[in-house]
């Protein structure tokens, strides 16, 4: 099954393309002065209670902020502590910039063995404001740099991007970092 979603995406595709910064607020600055990408919807200083690193909890402080460019959503990540995460790592081993590529599933459970059978490894997983939790795995090939989020479909995410989506169809620059809500 494929879920045609309201931002022109299909699922099983990937939707997102993520980046750690280092200063979310510069980033948002360039993003949408020099690369004119926007507006950004932003969740400031986020602690994600159930947030799985490696096997135990995560509890660090995030921030993060997502955009359209086309159909692809642009996703930017702050950390603000040295807890241990799937960010402070991506960090450590390769600097700021990509993180990750995020894949709509319409059931990410039901996939994930086959993505074990390929070699993945689970990194991580983090339950969602929209339903369902999103699981990062990591490439057993190490020319594929980042990691990759299974993003659970549900109504609520496919609302909420397609409203992400219209905002950036036209946007003329006004009001470039916007309430998540």
């Amino acid at each position: 099954m494929q879920t045609m979603m309201g931002f022109g995406r299909p699922t099983k595709t990937v939707i997102q393309t993520a980046f750690v910064v280092e200063d979310l607020a510069a980033a948002l600055h360039y993003y949408t002065r020099t690369l004119n990408i926007g507006p950004f919807f932003t969740l400031p200083h986020r602690t994600a209670p159930g947030r799985i690193y490696r096997g135990m909890e995560s509890l660090t402080e995030s921030s993060l902020a997502m955009g359209f460019v086309g159909n692809m959503q642009i996703e930017l990540i702050q950390q603000h502590d040295d807890a241990p995460s799937l960010f402070k790592e991506a960090v450590e081993a390769e600097g700021y910039g990509f993180h990750h590529y995020g894949v709509v599933h319409d059931d990410v459970e039901a996939v994930l063995p086959a993505y074990y059978g390929e070699g993945y490894e689970l990194v991580g997983s983090t339950p969602v404001p929209t339903g369902g939790t999103v699981v990062f795995l990591q490439s057993p090939d190490p020319v594929h740099r980042g990691y990759l989020e299974l993003i659970p479909y549900t109504e609520a995410m496919d609302e909420m991007f397609t409203r992400y989506w219209q905002a950036a169809q036209g946007w003329d620059g006004t009001d470039p970092v916007r309430d998540f809500g």
